[in-house]
């Protein structure tokens, strides 16, 4: 399914099949800063290889994946929910450009239909929309689920899902975490240290709650109550261009 959707330009791109090899094996375009991942979870192993990834560039990529989501939401007659909205899922070009990948989760909803059944083997791992456990059921608004996941990751540097969590913690997932203490903590409580990095700036820490605010809607137990991957990516945009004017008028 990737190569009907490798014109965006955020979505990795097929560029052949090698068949010199006993299965033949995909190729695809340089990816030369590798994973999300390595740049944003607070480990001490992946800090050691790489930088810990600027504010101003976690936003950009939330941005350029929510745009891609939203083309595959509404560029096609026929929705393709793409259901693996995750950093192990999203590389990095040599200029830090986000490429989706992973499209073997994605489903295309029926013509005539508002949502498609996924059968228990394309189910993701980990936590899935509540939707999704409660009728097997997935919609547009299940990716917006999966985006505001990832942008809680982006904003707190720390795994929706550790095993470790279960062990200490009585909340079992970041989403349930965040969603309890957002009211009764400050911003800079909640979100990765490296975002700071000894800066305290008022401007900033009101984009971060933007933010924050955003990924808490689209985390939201009613679908309904979510917002669409295009109307994610112009608020996002918006909040891009209010950090821009700041730095404009300093």
């Amino acid at each position: 399914m990737s190569a009907q959707m490798s014109s965006h330009k955020n979505v990795l791109k097929p560029v052949g099949c090698c068949l010199e090899t006993q299965s033949p094996i995909l190729v695809y375009e340089s990816a030369m800063n590798g994973f999300l991942m390595d740049r944003i979870y607070v480990s001490h192993d992946t800090r050691q290889q790489h930088q810990p990834m600027e504010w101003s560039s976690r936003l950009k990529v939330a941005r350029q994946i929510a745009h891609v989501i939203s083309y595959l939401h509404t560029a096609f007659s026929r929705p393709v929910i793409h259901m693996a909205i995750h950093m192990r899922n999203i590389l990095l070009d040599e200029h830090d450009v986000p490429k989706l990948d992973h499209f073997f989760y994605s489903v295309s909803i029926p013509e005539g239909e508002i949502d498609v059944e996924v059968y228990d083997g394309l189910w993701n791992v980990y936590f899935n929309p509540p939707e999704l456990e409660a009728t097997g059921k997935v919609t547009e608004k299940s990716d917006v689920y999966y985006f505001g996941e990832l942008l809680l990751e982006l904003l707190t540097g720390e795994k929706s899902y550790d095993i470790t969590r279960l062990a200490t913690d009585k909340y079992s997932s970041l989403i349930a975490y965040i969603h309890t203490c957002a009211q009764a903590c400050c911003i800079n409580e909640i979100v990765d240290p490296a975002i700071f990095s000894g800066k305290g700036d008022v401007s900033l820490e009101q984009q971060l709650q933007a933010v924050l605010d955003l990924a808490l809607t689209c985390t939201e137990e009613d679908p309904q109550r979510r917002p669409t991957m295009v109307d994610v990516t112009k608020e996002l945009r918006r909040i891009e261009r209010v950090s821009d004017e700041v730095v404009s008028l300093k």
